[in-house]
């Protein structure tokens, strides 16, 4: 049976290629997109998740816009890493398809009710939607089957020293999603970063057709994020990345949700700066907090883990994965 996934994003170059890796899996089940302010602003990422599922052949998947802007803070924004129309200006024919109506934290209260204990929500930008829907119907945390979060590190961060982008964009958000009763599953940058796409990478998706020539080869070659988590605590070596080209952050998450044996993991308790004048957005992971059950991880007093958090990928095989995908999307792509 497929895995059943919604992917809350802010397409967003490495959004897109996490699209595009799930869009190309027949053991995946996207049930649909829910969009956020964050790497671009709302409508620019809301198009985007357009452009691309009529892109690549699935029109009929629900893309429904979600918060436009941070639970209480002002907007940031990453063009400088995605390019102002969020994917590199990679050639994405502007979308012909409809936006699905309604709100996007409300899409995902309603799938996650409809079908309790069955779909995992994929978040791979800033927290707003999901705290949102945590805000308004915090049973969520019983309805999912799994949460995956792409965010946060535990060395330090890309947008500022302490924090991550998706958290530093949204603290207050992040902070509610780690404060509910759940356990999110954590793909920080100390994880993504061990996954880049150099040119070994690139060379092996480059044939495939209009995949290759509208999105992954002109979106690749425009997206500025080669920095790196100073510190970054590395995988045993046949797991690390020789790689120096960008990672593709959210792509690591969504192929947790459907891969998990390709990941290394432990379980920690995250919290999240929300005061810090110098560390907001920051993600405190303490590695040896001691084990607790979901009865006592309320608010931020509990001291026990209250994620799991991916310390290692194999590269090898994740990069199989994504080129599997790849080849299998362009084949329909070609036959539309």
């Amino acid at each position: 049976m497929p895995t059943p996934l919604i992917l809350d994003c802010d397409p967003g170059i490495d959004d897109a290629m996490a699209l595009a890796l799930l869009l190309g899996r027949a053991d995946v089940e996207l049930v649909g997109i829910t969009t956020v302010a964050g790497n671009v602003p709302l409508e620019t990422t809301t198009a985007n998740a357009l452009r691309l599922t009529e892109l690549f052949g699935f029109p009929e998947i629900p893309v429904v816009a979600g918060a436009p802007h941070p639970l209480i803070r002002p907007s940031v924004s990453a063009a400088y890493v995605h390019g102002a129309d969020g994917l590199g200006g990679a050639p994405v024919p502007p979308a012909t398809r409809s936006l699905t109506g309604g709100f996007g934290p409300d899409f995902i209260i309603d799938a996650l009710r409809e079908r309790p204990g069955e779909i995992t929500l994929v978040a791979v930008g800033p927290m707003t939607n999901v705290a949102l829907a945590l805000r308004k119907e915090p049973r969520i945390t019983e309805w999912a089957r799994e949460v995956v979060l792409m965010g946060g590190s535990w060395t330090r961060g890309n947008i500022t020293a302490a924090a991550e982008f998706n958290f530093y964009a949204d603290p207050e958000a992040a902070a509610v999603v780690f404060t509910a009763p759940w356990e999110p599953v954590l793909a920080s940058l100390d994880l993504t970063l061990q996954a880049r796409v150099d040119e070994p990478v690139l060379d092996r998706w480059r044939g495939y057709g209009p995949l290759s020539d509208a999105l992954l080869v002109p979106s690749l070659a425009n997206y500025f994020d080669n920095r790196a988590a100073g510190g970054t605590i590395k995988a045993p070596r046949s797991h690390v990345s020789s790689g120096t080209g960008p990672a593709i952050h959210d792509a690591c998450a969504a192929a947790y949700a459907f891969a998990p044996e390709l990941f290394g993991s432990m379980r920690a308790l995250t919290r999240i700066e929300t005061h810090g004048e110098l560390t907001a957005g920051m993600s405190v992971v303490d590695f040896t907090a001691p084990e607790g059950s979901a009865d006592d991880r309320h608010g931020h007093g509990s001291i026990h883990a209250n994620s799991t958090v991916l310390t290692e990928v194999d590269t090898e095989g994740f990069w199989n994965l994504m080129s599997s995908s790849f080849e299998a999307l362009a084949r329909r792509m070609q036959q539309q």
